[in-house]
């Protein structure tokens, strides 16, 4: 179910794109709008924009239902978990540190000194 619904989800939303992108531009800042298109009519104008409002329906309804669905499937499964391993992130051949390292108490070391240059 879920698979089904995703892939209509991803059809509508390419569907939406490239209606929006067929809708006659109105200029802007651009100075590229106007002029003859491929649907420049007022007709067309109004086919696109009712399709446009319905394709972002249908965005909107599908985006709400893969949201309800993944909600009721349980708990969140991590990306980093490989399919079929270990859950609870205990990774096989992780030691974890006991303590951590020791840091001496004392005033640190002076560095060596550079060597003299040959003469």
């Amino acid at each position: 179910m879920n698979a089904v619904l995703l892939v209509i989800h991803m059809m509508v939303a390419a569907a939406l794109v490239g209606t929006i992108l067929l809708q006659r531009s109105e200029g802007g800042a651009l100075g590229i709008g106007g002029g003859g298109g491929f649907m420049s009519g007022r007709s067309a104008g109004n086919a696109l924009t009712k399709t446009t409002a319905l394709l972002a329906a249908m965005f909107f309804a599908t985006s709400l239902t893969l949201t309800l669905l993944a909600s009721h499937t349980g708990p969140a499964k991590s990306v980093l978990t490989p399919a079929g391993g270990p859950s609870d992130s205990s990774l096989p051949g992780l030691q974890l540190p006991v303590s951590p390292p020791s840091v001496p108490s004392g005033p640190p070391a002076a560095p060596a000194a550079p060597p003299a240059p040959p003469q």
